[in-house]
């Protein structure tokens, strides 16, 4: 089993915060998209890669459970585990907390497609990628699940 990534590093700002004080969930989906990116970059879905094959990543399903305010000034992290591989899909999750805390702020499962751009289908993920994303699967518990004995 492999060690979740850290694929994001940042700190909650004033403007992230709504009306209550505490990051907006708008910001929430766009540090999970980012430390996404980060991921798909390092397994080797890189910029160059999917311009230049005319490849791109659908998200076609995410789940979100959050489970501690983040507030401004907060320093943040994210780490992500690859849960899944199949010939054309990944699934991971993005877990989101504090260094100095071992709480988990956010958790986002999401499920992507690997997509030829032109025909608008999915299509097999490089052999090179499946590779290095199968040598990072790992398993870890998310919130919606139900506890290991239960129906």
């Amino acid at each position: 089993m492999s060690e979740p990534m850290q694929t994001y590093s940042g700190v909650v700002y004033p403007w992230h915060c709504d009306h209550v004080g505490h990051m907006n969930v708008m910001h929430y989906m766009a540090k999970f998209d980012e430390a996404t990116w980060f991921f798909f970059n390092r397994i080797g879905l890189t910029r160059d890669f999917l311009a230049g094959h005319r490849r791109g990543m659908a998200a076609v399903e995410q789940r979100i459970a959050y489970q501690r305010e983040l507030r401004a000034g907060d320093a943040l992290l994210i780490e992500t585990s690859l849960l899944e591989v199949r010939a054309r899909v990944l699934r991971f999750a993005h877990r989101m907390r504090v260094p100095e805390a071992p709480e988990t702020c956010a958790l986002m499962m999401q499920t992507t497609v690997h997509l030829d751009l032109e025909r608008r289908k999915s299509v097999a993920l490089p052999d090179a990628v499946v590779e290095r994303a199968r040598a990072l699967v790992t398993t870890i518990e998310l919130p919606w699940q139900p506890a290991e004995g239960t129906p």
